[in-house]
């Protein structure tokens, strides 16, 4: 709306709309515009939607004023890609959202690195650290599941104290699962007397051992 007889003129929002819905809102408020030279991008926009003004919308300024646009470019600028191979899922994640990448799918596969990054592809292809992809891209990720593709026998704990089980289950490759603290009328206290999967069982790598260890009954 015009305001002082004309004289000045209050800004409006362009930020989001196409340059020629702008260039429309702008003469209709009797306001000229300039495209500043350094566009910008974001995925969230479509290419040469205003992505900043200057002056700010709902300032007051002089009738035929002109206006700075920064434009969002036509195409992503290009980003090189950082080596996620080896890191944990999470940071990973991190990495991509700070340099403006998307985390695409997730793709498990037998491996014994719980969650860490074993490839990074870039629609469908394995892409190495440096290879340049668009601002905004989708990266897949391949990522180990924990468990591996080796096949094991599960020793015998019952009857091991309960530090002893837990140093023999990592050494074998496995990982500790829940424990569980019960009374046990013919086990001392603090040593195993059951566990699951059960001794000489065929499992993955990485496989979860559950205990069952005994407690005192004042405990």
């Amino acid at each position: 709306m015009y305001t002082n007889h004309g004289e000045t003129v209050s800004v409006p929002n362009l930020e989001g709309y196409t340059f020629e819905q702008s260039i429309e809102i702008l003469e209709t408020n009797g306001l000229n515009f300039e495209v500043s030279p350094d566009s910008a991008f974001s995925t969230d926009e479509e290419p040469l939607a205003v992505l900043k003004q200057i002056p700010p919308p709902e300032e007051q300024v002089k009738y035929g004023r002109k206006i700075y646009l920064t434009l969002n470019a036509r195409n992503a600028p290009l980003i090189k890609m950082p080596n996620l191979v080896n890191l944990q899922l999470k940071n990973a994640q991190e990495i991509l959202a700070n340099i403006g990448l998307q985390r695409g799918e997730l793709v498990y596969v037998p491996d014994i690195a719980i969650n860490a990054v074993l490839e990074q592809k870039y629609r469908g292809v394995t892409v190495a650290e440096g290879f340049e992809v668009p601002k905004g891209a989708k990266i897949d990720l391949v990522v180990g599941d924990g468990l591996g593709n080796q096949i094991l026998s599960v020793p015998d704990f019952v009857g091991m104290e309960e530090e002893e089980a837990e140093f023999l289950i990592l050494g074998s490759g496995l990982r500790i699962g829940q424990k569980y603290y019960e009374q046990n009328d013919t086990i001392p206290a603090g040593y195993v007397f059951r566990q699951n999967p059960k001794d000489r069982s065929q499992v993955k790598t990485g496989e979860l051992v559950d205990l069952w260890i005994s407690k005192n009954s004042d405990n």
